[in-house]
């Protein structure tokens, strides 16, 4: 019993060991996300988002997203390169709902329509909040939503912009003025851990696991969960939500361009939003 034991023991050590060395060398294979996702992809992805009926017309342009990309080196190159294209499709998917220009009968389907809007559309106040001390707002600046990710509120600038090098608290406005600092802006809310939340990131490769809370307001990783950390308070723990369709569509589209499979647990609707 105990040298079988120890044979398995060392097995599994070793099949972990090969499986964890050709992750790493498939990551060193894809120099950024350019290897996975190329120009022609990413207007295929993004067909109608220099159209003139877009606000955000030319200013989302692939290099930005390269070069942005560059940034979070991990952002894309994490585990087999169906899990890197997954995350790519899934962090390209919220950004596209975020911005969506698209309706029910628009050209080539609603789900064509990402990065058509750079901020938000008449904003329901500056999204200011006082109490959070740590990032005090400044007097007249507006906190609504800007980039891809619609960035929101003062306690989500502030720590942008000390990670990425701009006054978030001062000049948020650089968010929708600055492509490069847009797209930043948006991998670095989909990387970053901000407690009880994991990051979008550490969902969609595999790394997330649930805490006792977690289990109790079965937040199951997936695709869902991504939209319960993006904005879960207003979308989730709601039957066959419009939003959250949306967000769906728009994965399921790209999973497909990008050729792989979106994983389970799409929506949150069983989910209890975090706290």
């Amino acid at each position: 019993m105990a040298s079988s034991a120890y044979t398995l023991l060392l097995f599994t050590f070793y099949t972990f060991f090969l499986s964890s060395g050709s992750y790493k060398a498939e990551a060193r294979r894809f120099k950024d996300v350019s290897s996975l996702v190329s120009k022609g992809l990413f207007d295929s992805i993004f067909l109608h988002k220099d159209s003139n009926a877009c606000p955000a017309k030319d200013f989302y342009t692939y290099n930005s997203f390269v070069q942005a990309s560059r940034s979070f080196p991990r952002f894309g190159r994490t585990g087999s390169s169906v899990k890197m294209k997954r995350e790519i499709a899934a962090f390209l998917a919220q950004i596209s709902h975020e911005t969506t220009g698209g309706w029910p009968t628009a050209p080539d389907g609603p789900f064509a329509w990402g990065l058509c809007f750079k901020e938000e559309v008449s904003p329901q106040g500056n999204y200011c909040n006082s109490s959070n001390t740590r990032w005090p707002c400044s007097p007249g600046k507006s906190y609504k939503g800007r980039g891809p990710i619609q960035l929101s509120w003062n306690y989500n600038y502030g720590p942008a912009g000390k990670a990425l090098g701009f006054d978030g608290l001062n000049n948020p406005d650089i968010v929708s003025n600055n492509s490069l600092i847009a797209f930043k802006t948006a991998l670095w809310f989909w990387m970053t851990t901000q407690s009880p939340k994991p990051s979008c990131h550490n969902v969609m490769i595999g790394k997330y696991k649930p805490t006792a809370a977690g289990v109790a307001a079965n937040r199951t990783a997936g695709y869902g969960l991504v939209t319960n950390i993006i904005n879960g308070g207003l979308e989730c723990g709601i039957p066959n939500d419009a939003r959250v369709n949306d967000r769906i569509g728009f994965f399921q589209r790209y999973a497909a361009l990008f050729n792989v499979s979106t994983g389970p647990n799409l929506d949150c609707e069983n989910q209890k939003p975090f706290t």
